[in-house]
Parts: structure tokens; C-alpha cells; sequence
């Protein structure tokens, strides 16, 4: 399954989720000049990063809406990116986070299932119930594939909703609940489901109730660096062992500004992922 393959990951390589959330304006200058389409450029400086980490993150996460921006253009970029992740043996999650009624949610997971966008985890929104979320099951023992939901967003305003109170417990709490009930069927060899959950680092304490409520989920853990996190923080949520992956991307993927515009901009990038396994391990 494909849980096991990403806790093993983890396990052997660190927490380390690698976010190509990738811009044009996060580009060196080198790349910058080229002749070629802006999606070219995107994914030559993704392909290097790629090559250069590989052996030293759990997992990577491309957001799509960095390349929708670009258009057609960019969606290639998209579906390069997470291919050339995958033949290089990596684990992929695309951050999608689609949710909508079962037909639609049918066609979204034939789309990232299957196809030119083909991935291994995908990220979405359950809002809308198990209809939002029962059309992905058949592909997760069929074809190994995995799921994040939102349960305790990193934002900011996600107190807005999350933190209301529904009969005695938040909605967040709530929606703990219904993921790991829905996850109880996609349990592998490592003790956790191939239905996990998103949680950010930012709210360690709410993060600890949310874990009492899911024994077996695999969490992804958005929110380290550019948006407050710490080592600290996610060593909490670490005490009882190895439960998620760690996703930092800016605090990544851009750590070679003001340091460099040429082609050893990824020695930046690796010197970042290295000190933030540094940082989460000696928290630890």
C-alpha cells in the first residue's frame, strides 16, 4: 500500500516533505534568461531539485494551482513534474484538495489516478461528507493509492469553522473522527490507513487532540518555516513515534535567494532540507 511505502520513507530517509510549490518569481536568474516557455523553466528547476534531494525527503508535494496559473503550459509542467518524482521512486502527493458530490468526484479521481496527471496521494476537502470522498476508495488498494483530508487546517482563519463547537467537541474533532472511520479499511502493514489527514504544525496542542482521535492516520503536517513552525512543534507531535511528513516549501525551494542566480542554486536547497531534518531531529 501505498502508506507503507511513504512511512518507510520517512522512516529511512526523514520527515522531510519537499513542496514544489513552484513560481516564476522563485527562479534563478540563470533560468530566468532562457529562451524558453515559462513552463520549461518550471520544470528544469524543479527536475534539479528532484535529482539533488531525492535521497534525502520522505516525499514530495506539488501544488497545482502554481501551474494552473501558467495555463496549458503549465499544467505540462505539473504532469512532468510529478511524473519525472515518480520514475525517480519517489512518493507524490499532488495538493488538489478537490471536493465535490460522488460523479464529481468520480471524474477528479480518474484524472489523478489515472492518465497524464497520475500521482500517489492527493489531498481534498470533505466539506461535503463521504459522497466527497468514497469515489477515490477503489483506487486505493487497486492501484495503491492515498489520500490527505483537511481536518485541522494551518491558516490562519481556518478557527473560523474549524474551532466551532458542534454538540460538545469542535468541528475539527468531528471531522477527526469521520476520516479515521473512514480510514479503518485502508490500514496497512504499518499500522496506518491510506486514508490520512492534513493537520498543521502551527496548532500543536489542537494536533494532540486530533491524534488521540485517529490511531491509525498518517498525517501530512503543513505550516513548518515560512509559516511559523518549529522543530519544537512538530517534535510534539513526534513523542509517541513517527506518525506524519513535514511539508515546507518556500522555506525550501527558495532558500538559494540573495545567495546565488546560477545552477548551484539546489546546493541551497539541500543545505535547507538538511537543516530543517536537523532542526525536527535534536527537538526530538
Amino acid at each position: 500500500m501505498i502508506i507503507d511505502r511513504l512511512y518507510n520513507n520517512v522512516k529511512n530517509k526523514g520527515p522531510v516533505c519537499a513542496g514544489l510549490d513552484t513560481q516564476l518569481g522563485f527562479l534563478p536568474g540563470y533560468l530566468v534568461e532562457k529562451s524558453w516557455t515559462p513552463g520549461e523553466k518550471i520544470f528544469e528547476f524543479n527536475r534539479r531539485i528532484i535529482d539533488e534531494i531525492k535521497e534525502e525527503v520522505g516525499c514530495f508535494k506539488v501544488q497545482i494551482a502554481c501551474y494552473e496559473a501558467l495555463g496549458l503550459d503549465g499544467m505540462q509542467a505539473f504532469a512532468k513534474t510529478v511524473a519525472y518524482a515518480r520514475n525517480a521512486g519517489c512518493v507524490v502527493i499532488s495538493d488538489v484538495k478537490r471536493g465535490d458530490i460522488a460523479s464529481t468526484a468520480k471524474q477528479y479521481a480518474q484524472g489523478h489516478f489515472t492518465g497524464d496527471f497520475e500521482t500517489d496521494i492527493i489531498t481534498v476537502n470533505a466539506y461535503m461528507g463521504e459522497d466527497a470522498i468514497s469515489p477515490y476508495y477503489e483506487y486505493l488498494n487497486e492501484r495503491e493509492k492515498g489520500l490527505f483530508v483537511l481536518v485541522k487546517t494551518s491558516n490562519p482563519s481556518g478557527v473560523d469553522f474549524q474551532d466551532r463547537n458542534v454538540d460538545g467537541m469542535t468541528l475539527y474533532e468531528r471531522m477527526a473522527e469521520k476520516v479515521s472511520a473512514w480510514g479503518e479499511g485502508f490500514i496497512g502493514e504499518s499500522g496506518f490507513s491510506s486514508i490520512g489527514a492534513v493537520a498543521g504544525c502551527t496548532y500543536p496542542e489542537e494536533f494532540e487532540r486530533v491524534r488521540a482521535l485517529m490511531p491509525h492516520t498518517f498525517f501530512l503536517i503543513p505550516g513548518y518555516g515560512a509559516q511559523g513552525g518549529t522543530g519544537e512543534d512538530v517534535a510534539r507531535f513526534f513523542k509517541d513515534g513517527i506518525c506524519g511528513v513535514v511539508n515546507s516549501s518556500r522555506g525550501l525551494i527558495c532558500a538559494f535567494k540573495s545567495k546565488t542566480e546560477g545552477k548551484d542554486y539546489v546546493k541551497y536547497v539541500f543545505d535547507a532540507v538538511t537543516a530543517m531534518k536537523e532542526d525536527i531531529a535534536k527537538s526530538m
